[in-house]
């Protein structure tokens, strides 16, 4: 027996599409409110937000005068700033510290210095003593050198470069006991008063002469005493560095001078 296909029963008085159409709707309208209800925004506190970015970077209206005073993004800003100059005189402390401790060793590296000059200054100064001399050369030290000081009247005659026979013996003397620091830079520096050299002299200047001062203290301690001259430094200041006033002559005698400097490796 042939079937026959059932319609589906609806509403009484209305069409069956209109009841799935009525579902779809009601659907439809529950979708929405729940989207709304989901992006509902809370008025007050996005107010205080955009107050506080105007008041911090002045970009949107009514700025500080609003709530809060842009304390949501001001206070953050601040704490920032503050971190900044914390880091900063942190870095500034520890820098002050680093630089206070090379000063320290600096000093320290100078007294360790001056203490083996000072060493080295009395075994000479002792040497002298044995050989009677202690009373003419003048013995200074620094915490780079041992300086040795013979007057220049005692050396040489007025306006000249040579030396004078007598001083001789002192001036070997002196060499026995720079031969001993052969290894050590030797400087020789000759100097004079500011009295103009006469014409009928060699020498133009008190420049020029004692330069030849000074290389004459060089050539004669080489021969005598076989010091090597690679290791002496002759040179001559002339007037330009007195150590007393030339107004009077014993100043000027103070400054005719020749300066025997031995630079030891103190380091």
């Amino acid at each position: 027996m042939a079937r026959n296909r059932k319609e589906p029963e609806g509403p009484p008085g209305l069409a069956p599409w209109m009841a799935t159409f009525s579902d779809l709707m009601n659907l439809l309208f529950c979708f929405f409110v729940l989207l709304f209800s989901m992006s509902s925004v809370d008025a007050e506190k996005f107010q205080q937000l955009a107050n506080s970015f105007n008041a911090t970077v002045s970009v949107l209206p009514h700025g500080s005068a609003a709530v809060g005073d842009g304390i949501l993004v001001s206070n953050g800003v601040s704490q920032l700033n503050e971190m900044s100059e914390y880091f900063s005189q942190m870095g500034e402390s520890e820098g002050e510290e680093e630089d206070k401790t090379l000063h320290e060793l600096e000093e320290k590296l100078e007294e360790e210095k001056l203490g083996k000059a000072e060493e080295f200054a009395e075994e000479i100064e002792e040497a002298f003593e044995e050989n009677n001399m202690d009373s003419d050369v003048e013995v200074n030290f620094t915490s780079q050198y041992v300086e040795l000081v013979l007057n220049g009247s005692l050396l040489f005659e007025s306006g000249t470069d040579k030396i004078k026979q007598e001083s001789k013996i002192l001036l070997s003397k002196v060499g026995d006991i720079l031969l001993k620091y052969d290894d050590c830079l030797i400087e020789i520096i000759g100097h004079t008063d500011n009295v103009p050299i006469p014409k009928y002299l060699a020498y133009k200047s008190n420049l020029e002469l004692s330069c030849a001062r000074a290389i004459a203290v060089a050539n004669y301690l080489n021969e005598k005493n076989g010091i090597s001259m690679t290791t002496m430094k002759p040179s001559g200041r002339g007037e330009y560095e007195p150590v007393a006033s030339n107004e009077t002559s014993d100043g000027r005698a103070q400054n005719r001078r020749v300066e025997i400097k031995i630079h030891f490796d103190l380091d």
